[in-house]
């Protein structure tokens, strides 16, 4: 049940970054619902190998080289996608940011409501 309300919501949170920030783009629902899965699949096949292939650089940057590849997860989702677009790697950079921050919230709400139980 928490993965699907979790699915949900990302979908929503995908949809506001869409409506707040110009340089994405979504065109339904059921296009927000598709591209968050992809995101998250993205976020969990793809990008273990590409910290680890790219550690000395997240090392030499203090961290910072994360952001970037987040940037690339959410991109790439986007090029694999019809109905969720953005536009060009800055765009990606700002989009995953705002997409990070919502989905900690949404994951500390989750989390308050299913261990009250």
């Amino acid at each position: 049940m928490k993965l699907l309300c979790k699915w949900l919501l990302s979908a929503t949170a995908l949809l506001a970054v869409a409506h707040f920030y110009s340089g994405v783009m979504v065109t339904s629902f059921g296009a927000a619902l598709i591209a968050s899965f992809v995101i998250g699949l993205l976020n969990t096949v793809v990008k273990p190998i590409l910290i680890v292939l790219t550690l000395p650089v997240t090392l030499i940057t203090l961290g910072l080289f994360l952001f970037v590849l987040n940037a690339l997860m959410f991109w790439a989702a986007s090029g694999l996608l019809d109905g969720f677009a953005v536009q060009g790697f800055t765009a990606a950079l700002i989009g995953s940011v705002i997409y990070s921050l919502m989905g900690i919230v949404i994951e500390s709400a989750l989390e308050r409501l299913f261990t009250k139980s």
